[in-house]
């Protein structure tokens, strides 16, 4: 793994800041609503206080309902540059979709990346879920093979990042004559994450990730999760460091917790852009899934149909909500770590209102437990 990511135990990634609502499907008037200002200094606040890494969402539409979250968002390369300069220790990842960005484009802006900010540059890839999404690019998406699509992608891609000489490839998905890559990145190989949630998708990201970021509804099923991952990694002789997705609401006390949670993830929770994302997921659900292949494949069928309630339903279906005191955040952030997690996103309904109460009280602990290490900005 790169250095920037460094030795702490418990890793974190600043989630869903380059779009509005974040990842909270909420009207609540406190909502994130990714303001460009309001971006930079949430970005340079995750810098100073140490977090690993910003990981943007790549998208084209919103999701409707009355708050339309991610109507208005920041394209993730773009956004990447600007904030790889304003920063100097946090990783800067871009989020690509592989079905709008050629391998060759992605590896000269990565390497282009990696130079602005120093050798901190990481790639997110995504191979698709929302089809109203690819309607503006003239693209139809449907489910059908689209991991068999993104491997041989990243396959084209990591061979660009090999340097050497002009290479001709085709496949059955793409056909590439006179590819290279220069300059190469300052990292020998930047990360790649892959946010899978289905068993296909696991499969994909043992195949091409660093990192797998996904989301959990249990402690079962993260235990499963990463026996499933490093399983089927080994098949390929690599690992993956498995990070979950996680909404915060910390508060001095558990009550104030709670209650804040419920005004917006439950009173003020917006049901149509719910709606609207279980159709469109399910519109392009994996076969695994469908089949209920493993115990991710059926908490994401679970998600979709509703089977399984949310006491937060104005929280994103992926997340794993940790709400309560600074204590009760640390207690649960160490049991993920016993279970063999390496890092989680860092989602609030409002970033910049609620980081840097995180950072003042739930860093020092984390510190305490040994989950992380005392940090100076450099």
């Amino acid at each position: 793994m790169p250095t920037f990511f460094g030795e702490n135990r418990f890793k974190f990634g600043l989630f869903g800041v380059n779009c509005s609502g974040g990842m909270t499907p909420s009207i609540a008037p406190d909502r994130w609503k990714a303001d460009w200002k309001e971006i930079v200094a949430v970005a340079k606040l995750a810098d100073d206080a140490g977090v690993e890494f910003l990981l943007p969402i790549a998208k084209w539409h919103g999701l409707g309902g009355k708050a339309d979250m991610w109507g208005w968002s920041f394209e993730t390369f773009s956004q990447a540059a600007a904030l790889g300069a304003l920063t100097k220790n946090t990783g800067i990842f871009v989020t690509a979709h592989v079905s709008l960005i050629t391998p060759a484009f992605a590896a000269k802006a990565i390497a282009t990346l990696d130079h602005v900010s120093n050798g901190r540059a990481g790639l997110n890839i995504v191979c698709g879920w929302n089809p109203d999404e690819f309607g503006p690019h003239g693209i139809r998406l449907t489910g059908e093979r689209r991991y068999d699509r993104g491997l041989e992608w990243f396959q084209i891609y990591d061979r660009l990042l090999e340097g050497g000489p002009e290479f001709d490839h085709k496949g059955e998905f793409f056909e590439v004559w006179g590819a290279d890559t220069s300059p190469l990145p300052v990292q020998k190989r930047p990360p790649v994450m892959s946010a899978a949630q289905s068993g296909e998708g696991q499969l994909f990201a043992a195949q091409a990730a660093d990192i797998l970021f996904t989301g959990f509804h249990s402690h079962e099923q993260v235990s499963d999760t990463i026996s499933n991952i490093n399983r089927m990694s080994a098949g390929f002789s690599r690992r993956q460091d498995v990070y979950v997705e996680t909404q915060f609401c910390i508060r001095p006390t558990r009550a104030e917790a709670e209650e804040y949670a419920h005004h917006y993830a439950v009173e003020m929770a917006d049901p149509d852009a719910i709606d609207y994302f279980r159709r469109q997921k399910a519109a392009t659900i994996s076969e695994s899934t469908k089949k209920g292949d493993t115990a991710a494949d059926r908490a994401v069928a679970a998600a979709l149909t509703g089977a399984v309630g949310r006491r937060y339903p104005g929280m994103f279906p992926a997340m794993y909500p940790i709400v309560g005191t600074p204590d009760d955040a640390v207690s649960e952030l160490k049991r993920l770590a016993d279970l063999g997690c390496a890092g989680s996103t860092l989602v609030f309904l409002n970033y910049l209102k609620e980081l840097p109460y995180f950072v003042q009280e739930v860093f020092p602990r984390m510190e305490r437990a040994g989950l992380r290490a005392s940090y100076a900005g450099v």
